[in-house]
């Protein structure tokens, strides 16, 4: 029995893909990913095509780090999740994830990730706004 016979809903997809990630399972993860699965990572102009490239990319990551799931929210197929990822030498990271789950795979994601207060902070805005 896969994996995904077990848990169809969308959220549970995207939350056990962390919970799966967190836990190193890269045959966890790949189990609910489609294999002609497509994640764009705007921010740094990549496209992963394919499960095998998406579970390798993650898979060989520098170690240090953890994730914590921050929320998961949907609309029917349309899954977002924001994650938070720190990192013992790269630092903190945060990821606000879009997915779409069919079928009881991710079929597609788009993924925007940035270090804390990495973002510089125009002094223009300093009057409307306070520092977290």
């Amino acid at each position: 029995m896969e994996p995904t016979d077990i848990i169809q809903e969308p959220t549970d997809i995207v939350r056990a893909l962390w919970e799966r990630m967190q836990a190193r399972d890269w045959a966890g993860v790949g189990a609910l990913v489609a294999k002609d699965a497509v994640v764009e990572w705007p921010a740094s102009g990549e496209r992963i095509r394919g499960r095998e490239n998406f579970v390798r990319i993650n898979a060989e990551y520098p170690e240090g780090w953890s994730i914590e799931v921050l929320r998961v929210l949907a609309s029917g197929d349309e899954v977002v999740s924001e994650v938070e990822v720190p990192h013992g030498a790269a630092g903190t990271f945060r990821a606000a994830s879009f997915w779409t789950v069919r079928d009881g795979l991710i079929t597609r994601g788009r993924e925007y990730w940035t270090g804390l207060g990495t973002d510089p902070s125009p002094q223009w805005r300093a009057p409307y706004v306070e520092r977290i």
